[in-house]
């Protein structure tokens, strides 16, 4: 397929902490749907130029931005350049986020507020810049989790809270952006094989028993959700937040 054909062929794309895992494997579908795509990253310069130069070579565009995603400014002044290098701004994916893993009676508020910043403020401030550059048929996706329904491991109670606030969130942009024919929507991946979640870590085995196809998912397989949800077939999906964890919540 010629990317010139791809279903966001003429878009920009922009998503946060695309350096790597899943974001990186989002990054890649988007560029070869044919938009152009920004993205940003923390530390990873290194990755971050080697996933540019990989999607050059396949034929598109790609621009790397860093940007922690803890501080608003630096996501505001990533959104701005984006649309100031690019042109414009047509898909907003918010993919960053982290895991600082405890029990309730021994995580630290240091610990607690890294998270709401990285995983809810950041997602918010994101998203309130992004609209504001979007014309109607704009597409936001945020990466939550099914944690946001299923902790199923003792730590991850912050975790979870974190990735419920965004699925409450997503209902309430989808509302209010619902007139200006922008959707909002929310991925929630199961247990997927990334480098914080290796295939081979010292749980999975105990994960991928609660998992019913009794594996990880992929990178490529998020991606391919969150390309059709920023595609134009997926005008009628909004305020959603779909799973896709090879039926961990079934």
């Amino acid at each position: 397929m010629s990317l010139s054909s791809g279903m966001l062929a003429g878009k920009v794309a922009f998503v946060t902490g695309g350096s790597r895992g899943i974001g990186a494997g989002i990054v890649k579908r988007l560029a070869k749907e044919g938009a152009a795509v920004a993205f940003t990253y923390a530390t990873s310069h290194e990755q971050a130029t080697q996933l540019v130069l990989s999607v050059e070579a396949g034929g598109g565009r790609a621009v790397a931005l860093q940007a922690d995603s803890a501080d608003a400014a630096a996501v505001r002044g990533a959104i701005d350049q984006t649309v100031k290098t690019l042109g414009r701004l047509d898909v907003f994916v918010n993919n960053a986020g982290i895991l600082l893993r405890d029990t309730i009676d021994q995580v630290s508020l240091h610990d607690l507020d890294k998270m709401l910043a990285v995983n809810v403020r950041a997602v918010y401030v994101g998203i309130q810049a992004a609209a504001r550059h979007m014309a109607e048929g704009g597409r936001i996706v945020t990466i939550g989790s099914v944690v946001a329904q299923r902790s199923a491991f003792p730590g991850s109670s912050s975790y979870s809270m974190t990735k419920a606030a965004v699925a409450g969130l997503v209902r309430g942009v989808a509302i209010d952006l619902a007139p200006r024919g922008i959707t909002v929507n929310n991925v929630q991946p199961g247990p997927t094989a990334t480098d914080m979640n290796p295939p081979d870590g010292p749980l999975s085995e105990v994960i991928k028993n609660l998992i019913p196809v009794k594996r990880f998912g992929t990178d490529d397989e998020i991606a391919s959700l969150v390309a059709y949800l920023a595609s134009p077939e997926a005008g009628f999906v909004t305020g959603a937040s779909l799973t896709i964890d090879g039926g961990y919540l079934a």
